[in-house]
């Protein structure tokens, strides 16, 4: 779609919500949004955060009657207090439409057997996935999550093609697929992996065991669920509805919009939403929008992998740190895994941090313990202490891997 249409149509849903939902009627009070119409005017207009949706709790961001509400959602509560979103039935259709997109754009076909290993109830991503693949025609196997080895002999026994989950619970799959010498029995072609940032290294462990294509898919419950965008064959970025959906990206510290291209933070606009529209939402994803046209040919726009949060900065010493940061430093030394934890302790009223991290089998710890205190000394600015276990001492998740671990006074 191009901007001006998208623009108008954006403009159209803040009207909407101005009228309509208790929350935006507090948040726009005193706004001349009737005579607002450019793009321009568009980014005067204030950020919704997760604050603003705590704070509308239970209801009171709804944009329709109760009596249209079909189903409610909640988000994870990965970074604090959960907050529940409305869905209509026309919400519940367009979030199946675009996770049928995305099926599609991952060569998943009708001839497929889907195993959904995220959540059901209220998070999201169970029951999205589910849509989207029974719309599209495949056959679900919705397991939900744990149960490890129960998952294998259903992934063995009826010849699952297709694994959804979080990268954390593909690794800890494909280390018991290893572990019990199942690879010649499983029939794995494609992962779709979401919900977590996910690095080089552990998309390296993954393939090694089950050899399945990966593809990225984005999505957070604010905004729908999962399957607003996801990667293609080029896995050249993810490709993201702008029928659905507005994005922009911002200076997490200004605010200001930046020019196609350069990395900030992402912010989505639902201006097709029905129960919870969203306007100028801030999620803390940091990205870019990928200028130019895709080679697979689709029309929809791209996002870049997303490579951290605005708000997972971490401060040590007086030093800012991103977790990716350090992964980054990780993945370039030779050795390592790729599972870490960063635990930050007071030691004298004094910041230390220690990073933890798996080695590779028959690795020289001594030689990487000297090699990654050198480089976080370089790349973050401050000394480190290592501390280096073996190939699958750090505990697995089923779920998101927690890479932080605060135990500051």
């Amino acid at each position: 779609m191009n901007e001006l249409s998208i623009i108008s149509r954006c403009f159209e849903q803040v009207r909407n919500v101005a009228k309509n939902s208790p929350m935006y009627k507090d948040k726009f009070k005193g706004l001349p949004i009737e005579t607002m119409m450019t793009k321009k005017q568009f980014e005067t207009l204030p950020f919704t955060t997760k604050d603003d949706l705590r704070e509308a709790y239970p209801m009171n961001m709804c944009a329709v009657p109760h009596e249209k509400i079909i189903r409610i959602h909640s988000s994870s509560g990965t970074t604090g207090m959960p907050v529940m979103i409305p869905y209509t039935a026309q919400d519940i259709e367009d979030w199946a439409v675009m996770m049928e997109r995305c099926y599609q754009f991952a060569g998943v076909t009708s001839h497929d057997k889907v195993q959904v290993t995220p959540g059901f109830g209220l998070w999201t991503a169970g029951l999205g996935f589910q849509a989207g693949a029974e719309r599209l025609g495949a056959m679900v196997i919705p397991t939900g999550p744990g149960n490890t080895l129960r998952q294998i002999q259903i992934m063995c026994n009826l010849e699952t093609t297709v694994l959804i989950g979080t990268s954390s619970y593909g690794l800890v799959l494909a280390e018991e697929v290893d572990t019990r010498g199942l690879r010649d029995k499983i029939h794995l072609k494609k992962g779709i992996f979401g919900s977590e940032r996910w690095g080089d290294k552990i998309r390296d462990r993954i393939f090694q065991s089950l050899k399945i294509e990966f593809f990225d898919i984005y999505g957070l419950t604010e905004i729908y669920g999962p399957g607003i965008g996801i990667d293609c064959h080029e896995h050249s970025g993810m490709h993201y509805f702008d029928d659905y959906i507005y994005f922009e990206i911002i200076d997490p510290k200004t605010g200001e919009v930046l020019p196609e291209g350069e990395e900030g933070e992402l912010v989505a606009t639902t201006y097709r939403k029905e129960g919870a529209p969203l306007i100028r939402y801030r999620t803390h994803d940091i990205t870019r929008i990928i200028p130019g046209e895709c080679a697979c040919g689709s029309p929809f726009p791209r996002l870049d992998r997303i490579v951290g949060r605005s708000d997972d900065m971490i401060k040590v010493k007086g030093t800012n740190i991103y977790p990716a940061q350090v992964e980054a430093i990780l993945a370039k030394i030779e050795g390592f895994s790729s599972e870490y934890r960063i635990i930050l302790e007071n030691e004298d009223l004094r910041d230390r941090m220690i990073v933890k991290a798996e080695v590779e089998k028959g690795a020289n710890k001594e030689a990487l313990a000297e090699a990654l205190v050198l480089e976080c000394k370089t790349g973050l600015g401050i000394k480190i202490i290592p501390e280096l276990v073996e190939l699958g001492d750090l505990p697995r998740s089923e779920k998101k891997t927690q890479r932080v671990i605060d135990n500051r006074e």
